[in-house]
């Protein structure tokens, strides 16, 4: 059945989101901004990458996200060792008892999921990760000449530890522009601190409901897909985007002095898509200029490659993401 976007389908959408956003704070104290990007990034049909010191609750915050939702939730614990079919699944020789006819079965792997938790992403080689690329683009997996398409929605949330780099395989750029949002976790503040310690020392242990389906979820993706977007708003993304290109003939001086390569058209269509998303769970049915901005850092932050003068000056990526959008005010 066709859904029509209306102010009723986004405010069933907003009040959705504010009932999970409930559930999920009796197990994860603070990170709200974090878990509305999460959100915002599953109804968009995107991935997210979560950056963050180990012990900052990464984990356990996907699998709560999945157990609200109701999703099938599968973990990939990411190893030097691992096989693509690890991941994928594979082959096996399954004789029938009855006939003694022995024949080929394909057996599914831990990607055939709702929401797949690739951990420590980067500590695979690159033939492993890019098990995932087809899964993650297409929504499907080809293996032994057969293909067999992934459980919907399907998401892959993947983390990865910023200080330990021994031992790992940086992603390749093909792979970063496959993940939507670049989520960076902080420490949490002394009183949300505080709050993590009393709950998780305690005997009591949170008890979550359902609050969505997998069915909720497809259908808050056709409402998101159907929000109408000004050309203005549309027009400053894509000029956000482009500015971020060194070679572009509109990218400002300081673009072209520390940035190597600049963020491709995915980009400029996840601006949107996010933008959409962030004006329904405010309620809103139309995003303005606010809303890309709100996310921009989260899509650029790994599409854009800054260059040694950067580096040896201290200038990250998120600093001319934010000069970016201050110069476009």
């Amino acid at each position: 059945m066709e859904i029509i976007t209306s102010p009723e389908t986004v405010e069933e959408l907003h009040a959705g989101y504010k009932t999970l956003r409930t559930e999920v704070g009796k197990v994860i104290v603070g990170q709200e901004h974090i878990i509305r990007q999460i959100f915002v990034s599953m109804i968009c049909r995107g991935h997210a990458l979560l950056v963050g010191v180990p012990g900052l609750a990464k984990t356990l915050l996907i699998h709560t996200i999945a157990d609200v939702v109701d999703l099938d939730f599968s973990r990939i614990q990411f190893t030097p060792d691992l096989m693509p079919s690890d991941i994928t699944g594979t082959e096996i020789i399954e004789e029938d008892a009855t006939t003694g006819r022995r024949q080929f079965k394909f057996v599914k792997g831990p990607v055939f999921a709702n929401v797949v938790l690739a951990d420590e992403i980067n500590r695979t080689p690159p033939k492993t990760q890019a098990a995932l690329l087809e899964a993650m683009q297409e929504h499907r997996v080809t293996a032994a000449g057969h293909t067999y398409t992934l459980p919907e929605p399907f998401f892959v949330l993947a983390t990865q530890n910023p200080i330990e780099q021994e031992g790992t395989y940086p992603l390749p750029e093909a792979q970063l522009d496959r993940f939507m949002f670049n989520l960076w976790l902080d420490y949490p503040t002394f009183d949300q601190e505080v709050e993590v310690v009393r709950k998780t020392t305690g005997a009591s242990k949170p008890s979550l409901r359902n609050v969505m389906t997998a069915a909720d979820i497809q259908r808050y993706q056709q409402v998101v897909r159907q929000i109408p977007v000004a050309d203005n708003v549309i027009e400053y993304a894509v000029k956000l985007v482009s500015k971020t290109r060194p070679a572009d003939s509109n990218a400002p001086p300081f673009v072209k002095e520390y940035l190597n390569y600049g963020a491709g058209p995915r980009a400029s269509q996840y601006l949107i898509l996010g933008a959409k998303a962030t004006a329904a769970l405010d309620g809103r049915l139309t995003p303005c200029i606010k809303d890309v901005n709100d996310i921009a850092v989260s899509v650029l932050r790994h599409r854009i490659i800054t260059n040694f003068s950067a580096e040896a000056e201290g200038v990250s990526a998120v600093d001319i993401i934010n000069r970016l959008m201050s110069s476009e005010a």
